[in-house]
């Protein structure tokens, strides 16, 4: 079984995310990650499962005025944040809206405050409702993972991740 993990990260909390789930899906499959801007070039049909996440930005998946404004935000004195080499680069919306009709398999994650998604909003919903649209059947349901006020994935997170994507394996049938 192949499998292609496609994410975007502003902070690297979503790219973390991204390796976890691969890593548990490593142990079942042969895996490849690759950024939402490097996607393009990539062929659907060689993946028997195609994973795409993001960050929730305003209640949804990021677009160019989200990343901008991510950019001026770890831009700001003192602040911690390090931007992810490509954050400002096309993302994970684009790379769907490219997207012709296609057959396949997918799943849908995203990175959002922890708090009530009524609140933050769930990127990976839109990205599971794009990803039907275009073609592919979701194999599970939707997933967000969680970072803290600080924008740090919160404790325990990257082994959920893992375990996600291991379960993936095992509701695909791999």
């Amino acid at each position: 079984m192949k499998v292609l993990v496609i994410f975007e990260s502003m902070y690297g909390n979503t790219r973390h995310v991204a390796e976890a789930i691969a890593q548990g899906i490593g142990e079942a499959a042969a895996v490849t990650t690759v950024a939402a801007a490097d996607a393009k070039d990539e062929d659907l049909t060689a993946y028997d499962l195609v994973v795409v996440g993001g960050p929730t930005h305003v209640h949804g998946m990021s677009r160019p005025t989200t990343r901008h404004g991510a950019v001026e935000a770890a831009e700001k004195p003192d602040n911690p944040l390090t931007l992810e080499p490509d954050a400002e680069s096309d993302g994970v919306r684009e790379w769907l809206a490219s997207l012709g009709q296609v057959t396949g398999k997918a799943a849908a994650f995203d990175t959002r405050l922890d708090a009530n998604p009524l609140l933050t909003g769930r990127a990976s919903k839109s990205i599971g409702k794009k990803l039907r649209k275009a073609g592919f059947t979701l194999v599970a349901e939707p997933e967000s993972f969680l970072v803290d006020k600080r924008t740090v994935l919160a404790p325990g997170e990257a082994e959920r991740a893992s375990q996600w994507g291991r379960a993936l394996i095992d509701a695909d049938g791999g």
